[in-house]
């Protein structure tokens, strides 16, 4: 191969390269998730047995992620424990780290959240595990019950690209499901945004589940807590049959 030809394929990498970076730029960070091309952090709101639980499975998929709660000083040993991708902090920091958030509190607390940090979560993704219960939670169960825990949720943080998911199971079997051979076990999403689904089915998956999309964010009810869908312990195709879903 003389110079001239050596400097001509070069440099025809060195395009190909450029294209690629383009692209990827062009398709943005939802588009390259959902290729599984890069991890994406993740900042969790609430690190209790569901945070933490799938918080965990996501770290084991190389995703940083910052767990959070009102003492994250409590949550250091838990970090530790977990790898050097893992960070603690108060609530603010999760949300400035996630290009994704996680929301998992008790229902009663949303409101006050949403009060606190809904203009921060503006246009970011962010999955809710939240599940409501009368005994509990008060007055906001009946508004969930009227209105659905989907549109609910989207009336707290307005801005925010909300998606239903990882609600419908105790976190002891998302620890003993995760990554069973196929079929795997079904989760059940919603969310208005067709990006931010895309980006939360990408993420169920590297928890080592299946996703299974029911709709829009007012189908959400339909696997919130007492309806179909909720404790289903099922493969997609058995979950798609019990919702009626094509």
């Amino acid at each position: 191969m003389d110079d001239r030809e050596f400097m001509d394929r070069s440099r025809r990498r060195f395009l190909g390269g450029c294209g690629i970076l383009a692209a990827g730029a062009l398709l943005g960070p939802e588009r390259l998730l959902a290729q599984g091309s890069s991890p994406t952090r993740i900042g969790i709101i609430g690190s209790g047995h569901i945070g933490g639980t799938i918080g965990g499975l996501w770290l084991k998929k190389g995703h940083p992620v910052m767990f959070s709660s009102r003492h994250p000083e409590e949550l250091k040993q838990m970090v530790a424990e977990l790898g050097s991708l893992a960070q603690a902090g108060a609530v603010a920091q999760a949300i400035g780290f996630g290009d994704v958030l996680f929301i998992a509190v008790p229902y009663g607390a949303i409101p006050q959240v949403g009060k606190d940090y809904s203009a921060a979560t503006k246009g970011k993704v962010m999955l809710d595990a939240c599940n409501a219960v009368s005994s509990r939670d008060g007055a906001i169960a009946d508004e969930v019950e009227q209105n659905g825990i989907g549109v609910t949720t989207q009336k707290y943080f307005p801005d925010a690209r909300i998606v239903r998911a990882f609600n419908t199971i105790s976190y002891m079997v998302f620890a003993r499901e995760t990554n069973r051979p196929d079929p795997k076990l079904a989760v059940p999403i919603a969310g208005d945004d067709p990006q931010a689904v895309q980006v939360a089915a990408g993420l169920v998956r590297d928890a080592g589940f299946e996703p299974v999309v029911v709709g829009k964010l007012a189908d959400a009810r339909r696997f919130q807590r007492g309806q179909p869908g909720y404790g289903q312990q099922v493969s997609a195709a058995q979950l798609k049959q019990k919702l009626s879903l094509p």
